[in-house]
């Protein structure tokens, strides 16, 4: 296993085909490094969960779910297989800019970006190209509305320039003990090929741990919608979430959709109940339908906090007050009135 669990334990549009294919194992090697190294998470000492059965109606080609204080690997399926992950790619690509600093500069939107959006019919933000947005905003329109072309933004002033900020995105992963991740864009989308983005459920936990530890991706990702009004530097934007889990399943505060035709629907997600904290991912949902990643989210995190604290014969901590709700299914059917697919 890769990263954090050999220790213990949505996303751009493009073609829309529905294929698959196995992901090339070549290892790529990439010069630089991020600006500054990124801790590696640690597990915390506590309770072991006792692991009974198996979770179900997990419609997803690769999966798993752990705890995300203790890293415990609850269940997984194809943990170290290789495959496109769509946007959630640009959860490094927060990572890497977050932890570089400077979030409050300026940057104005260039005009390169409305050719970069249009060459892959990526998902937008719908930014306008002369407004000048802080990095920080660029964030928000990256991480809630799977916006391209901020990422497309945030890698030119970061790196600066593709080359260097996917280098930094590379080391990073390196830094993170994530040995079957390897990044070609900072967004997902599948250039040069539809499989030369890729990473494995295993590496995709570390990754989200390690930015959920991080206050301002923690803020972002857990909100509904931002909404940054005109000022006389831009436009009004308003962003959507494209993880529909969060505001509609209980306790979910994050982390990132991810879809391509290749990748098909993907999902890594975390949920929050009486201080538990479970992380998962589901890669390859199918096409079938605009909620399968959610639903199959839904499922595990259904069964992970169905789960009692081994050696104490509890259930969760807040059970007594709850009865017998550690073993009740929180239905997800996905918002009223929604087909979205990111």
């Amino acid at each position: 296993m890769a990263g954090i669990l050999a220790a213990g334990i949505t996303g751009c549009t493009a073609a829309r085909a529905d294929r698959t294919s196995s992901v090339g194992r070549a290892r790529h090697a990439a010069s630089g490094a991020a600006s500054r190294s990124p801790a590696r998470p640690a597990a915390q000492v506590g309770p072991t969960i006792q692991v009974v059965g198996t979770p179900q109606k997990v419609d997803a080609t690769g999966a798993a779910i752990a705890d995300a204080s203790t890293m415990q690997l609850l269940w997984s399926r194809q943990l170290d297989t290789e495959r496109p992950i769509g946007s959630i790619t640009k959860v490094m690509t927060a990572l890497v800019v977050i932890e570089a600093g400077d979030l409050n500069q300026q940057i104005r939107i260039p005009k390169s970006v409305l050719a970069y959006v249009a060459k892959y019919q990526a998902e937008s933000a719908g930014l306008h190209p002369g407004d000048v947005l802080t990095a920080q905003e660029l964030l928000e329109a990256m991480l809630l509305p799977s916006g391209c072309d901020a990422a497309y933004v945030l890698a030119l002033t970061y790196g600066p320039g593709m080359p260097a900020f996917l280098a930094k995105m590379n080391a990073t992963a390196r830094q993170l003990g994530m040995t079957h991740t390897y990044f070609t864009s900072p967004d997902g989308l599948p250039y040069p090929t539809e499989y030369s983005t890729y990473s494995t459920p295993a590496d995709l936990l570390t990754l989200g741990i390690a930015a959920m530890k991080l206050p301002l991706f923690r803020q972002i990702v857990a909100q509904s919608f931002y909404h940054l009004p005109k000022t006389g530097l831009h436009h009004s934007y308003w962003w959507d979430n494209t993880n529909d889990l969060v505001g509609s399943y209980p306790g979910a505060d994050g982390i990132k959709t991810g879809y391509t035709a290749a990748a098909k629907h993907c999902l890594l997600f975390q949920a929050v109940r009486h201080g538990i904290t479970l992380i998962g991912v589901v890669l390859g949902s199918p096409v079938s339908g605009p909620f399968t990643a959610d639903q199959a989210a839904a499922s595990l995190l259904n069964w992970g906090f169905s789960l009692k604290l081994s050696g104490t014969g509890a259930a969760w901590p807040g059970a007594a007050e709850r009865g017998t709700e550690q073993h009740q299914a929180v239905p997800w059917v996905g918002p009223v009135g929604m087909s979205r697919a990111s």
